[in-house]
């Protein structure tokens, strides 16, 4: 494999297992409280749903538009969802949304299923079918785009796939193992990363694919070639962190009833008494 082809897989790699780990909380809470039969029904009519969206998908974007144009379609998807990666990790570093929490989101939806009243002793539970399903395939359809977006600007769709497929194998594995979410995953982290990546990415291809309005309608060029995305991913991390530190609220000194001090954090750290 190029160089090329591995920084493709590592850039889709961390996006396919941070959204499965997810999909894998809710089809977690589902099976174990409800019905793994319904659960996993809904899971495997997500996967056709995603299959037969990615073919459509993928076939549509690779010819119906030119190559400039595919560019900037392309570029444009990466950027709206990795500028949306970022603002949350943006926000939870600086305090101002709290930490994504898999064992708190699985609770939540084990308190939901056991809301929705009894489970049949035949049939297909809906509950249990409709929410499998919309977890995998609202999960799956963010992979999906960040699949056949990569793989078609890199040229390399097959290792795209290959890529995503490994993530979601590893998250799979790793959850029949632990047989609870993967609240140890430092998705927050991945997320972080992945953001970053997607709207490096993201930013050089809109770009050039802004040469769809010229007389030629052909690509522009980037100064130093792809070396200029190392760039770009550099400048977005600078600017996140500043907006990190712009937003961080600064804690304060309050007086307590007590007459003692205690430093008041808004940053959702929790308080510390001194004296």
């Amino acid at each position: 494999m190029t160089a090329a082809a591995w920084g493709l897989g590592a850039a889709v790699l961390p996006a396919s297992i941070v959204e499965m780990v997810e999909a894998l909380t809710i089809v977690m809470a589902m099976g174990m409280t409800r019905s793994w039969r319904s659960t996993l029904m809904g899971v495997a009519a997500a996967l056709v749903a995603l299959a037969a969206f990615t073919a459509a998908a993928g076939y549509a974007l690779a010819t119906w538009l030119p190559e400039a144009a595919l560019q900037l379609a392309i570029g444009g998807l990466l950027l709206i969802f990795g500028l949306q990666w970022l603002r949350k990790a943006i926000l939870r570093s600086s305090g101002r949304k709290a930490m994504h929490d898999e064992d708190r989101i699985y609770a939540e939806e084990v308190a939901a299923a056991r809301n929705a009243g009894e489970v049949g002793a035949k049939g297909l539970d809906w509950f249990s079918f409709m929410i499998s399903f919309k977890g995998v395939f609202l999960e799956g359809v963010e992979v999906v785009f960040i699949v056949i977006t990569f793989g078609l600007s890199a040229g390399n769709l097959p290792v795209a796939i290959a890529a995503a497929v490994v993530g979601v194998l590893l998250v799979l594995v790793v959850g029949i193992a632990v047989r609870g979410p993967l609240s140890k995953v430092p998705e927050n982290t991945l997320k972080y990363g992945v953001g970053l990546l997607l709207a490096g990415f993201g930013t050089y291809w809109s770009v050039e694919g802004l040469g769809i309005f010229t007389a030629g309608r052909e690509s522009l060029e980037w100064p130093g070639a792809d070396l200029a995305i190392l760039v770009l991913i550099a400048a977005w991390y600078g600017l996140s962190r500043l907006m990190v530190r712009a937003l961080r609220r600064p804690s304060a000194v309050v007086p307590t009833t007590s007459g003692s001090w205690t430093w008041d954090s808004s940053e959702g750290s929790g308080s510390s008494g001194t004296t």
